[in-house]
């Protein structure tokens, strides 16, 4: 899990930005510095809580094993999954994460519902990594 990035759990979970206090932009990954905004003088910068549903902007299949720093173990069969951007109407910008499991490019079309769903990376006998997924709304898988 990259701290800061995500919490709660559930139908709590969102993805956490930061929004900048005087010219309103919002930030995914957060921005912790200073406002990315070539425009703006500059203001404080707020963690908000990001929407938790958006639409499908685009997507496509990943058909080969990342590179570090993803966490993957080299002696398990790769499985590719569906990488989908998706626009967050109300905080204007687009986000991009993996499908949930099960979901495939051939489940996804541009315009459908999304909704975020915690998810995880990777996981051993220590640690699970956590992460966030895209999940077409009202499935429950």
């Amino acid at each position: 899990m990259v701290s800061g990035w995500f919490a709660g759990d559930g139908n709590d979970f969102r993805l956490l930005g930061t929004r900048c206090s005087a010219c309103a932009s919002v930030f995914f990954p957060r921005e912790d510095a200073h406002c990315r905004n070539p425009g703006c003088p500059g203001g404080d910068l707020v963690e908000v809580a990001l929407s938790g549903r958006g639409r499908v902007w685009s997507y496509t299949d990943s058909r080969y094993r990342p590179p570090s720093p993803y966490v993957t173990d080299p002696e398990l069969s790769w499985e590719p999954r569906a990488l989908i951007a998706v626009e967050l109407a109300a905080e204007r910008i687009v986000v991009l994460g993996q499908s949930a499991p099960g979901v495939t490019v051939a489940d996804l079309t541009v315009g459908m519902e999304v909704e975020i769903v915690p998810g995880v990376l990777n996981e051993d006998a220590e640690t699970t990594w956590t992460t966030w997924h895209w999940r077409p709304t009202g499935v429950t898988a």
